[in-house]
């Protein structure tokens, strides 16, 4: 049954995802949002959004493949994490590709390559083998992520993320020198906004360490931001508001990627717990409301907010988007 119904038919075609019928109630939601806010989820492959995302049942090779065009009909998604870039360095082609199938006013979130923003260079199974000497380095940085985002989503570009992965223990006495590293790299950035006017460069980490004065004014001199990482290697959101207020103004990057009731490494046990992704299981009330009242300050003061979901935050990044978006509304009214 699968094989024909997703087999091409026989003019080489490639599958066609088919979104779900939109929700009158996410329609007039959606509507009522600011425009300078874009939420998304942090990726697009999974087959238990059906009904929510999908008209029916895809295998996630499907969706990975095709599902794009599908996933930016939902009234609320108006962005995606794209993170296969962090795994290998993507062409402009592909990301060119990526543009051609969504809405002009669509903009990505796309995270730069491990390449770059890990210390270390790795084996097959992930153990760290030597240090990578291309670490936040700008030429890397430019040559494999900067120019090819730029080149190939054009106006569609939104948040260009650095997420730097965490350090290896003896590292995390090396700050003072990674911040100098991180701001060289930052300020051989171009400026985005002449190719992408709604662009920004901002940076994620993974340590607690690096959140002093010297890596915010790092941002701040090199006209980036920070992407807040709501993650339980990192504190909880009231504590990483006062780098966003001390950044002000500036835009919104967050990534919601996983509860803390699984711990810092809890990625497989969410995994398993939340399963096919088309149920809250979790929800986290106080970020919820926290996030919702930080975007509406952002946008309210003329910002633009990316707020990426992911299903390991709550259950499912779908009803996670919908609602956050319901609590950011109930504050503009």
């Amino acid at each position: 049954m699968q094989n024909s119904l997703f087999a091409d038919d026989g003019a080489g075609l490639p599958p066609v995802v088919e979104a779900a019928a939109p929700d009158p109630a996410l329609v007039e939601l959606a509507a009522a949002l600011p425009s300078r806010l874009r939420f998304g989820t942090s990726s697009w492959n999974y087959p238990g959004w059906v009904g929510m995302v999908w008209k029916r049942d895809y295998p996630d090779a499907v969706l990975s493949s095709h599902g794009l065009p599908a996933y930016a009909q939902h009234p609320l998604f108006r962005t995606v994490g794209l993170d296969r870039s962090f795994y290998r360095p993507l062409s402009a082609a592909q990301y060119a590709d990526y543009a051609a199938q969504v809405p002009e006013d669509f903009r990505f979130v796309v995270k730069a390559p491990g390449a770059v923003t890990d210390a270390w260079l790795r084996d097959s199974s992930g153990r760290g083998r030597q240090p990578n000497p291309d670490f936040l380095a700008a030429g890397p940085a430019l040559r494999d992520f900067i120019e090819p985002v730029l080149t190939g989503l054009g106006a569609k570009a939104g948040a260009l993320v650095f997420q730097i992965s965490p350090l290896p223990t003896d590292w995390l006495t090396r700050i003072p020198e990674l911040i100098a590293r991180l701001h060289a790299m930052l300020a051989a950035i171009p400026d985005l906004r002449a190719t992408a006017a709604d662009a920004v460069v901002a940076v994620e980490v993974r340590d607690p360490q690096w959140l002093v004065p010297a890596f915010t004014q790092a941002l701040r001199d090199t006209g980036a931001t920070y992407c807040m990482g709501l993650h339980a290697k990192m504190p909880r959101i009231a504590e990483q508001i006062p780098i966003l207020r001390a950044l002000w103004p500036g835009p919104l990057v967050c990534r919601w990627n996983l509860n803390p009731l699984h711990g810092a490494f809890g990625y497989e046990e969410a995994r398993r717990v939340y399963a096919h992704y088309d149920k809250l299981v979790d929800p986290d009330l106080d970020t919820r409301a926290m996030l919702a009242r930080v975007i509406a300050g952002t946008v309210g003061a003329g910002q633009n907010a990316y707020v990426t979901l992911s299903n390991k935050a709550e259950g499912s990044s779908p009803l996670s988007v919908r609602a956050l978006a319901e609590t950011v509304h109930a504050l503009q009214r």
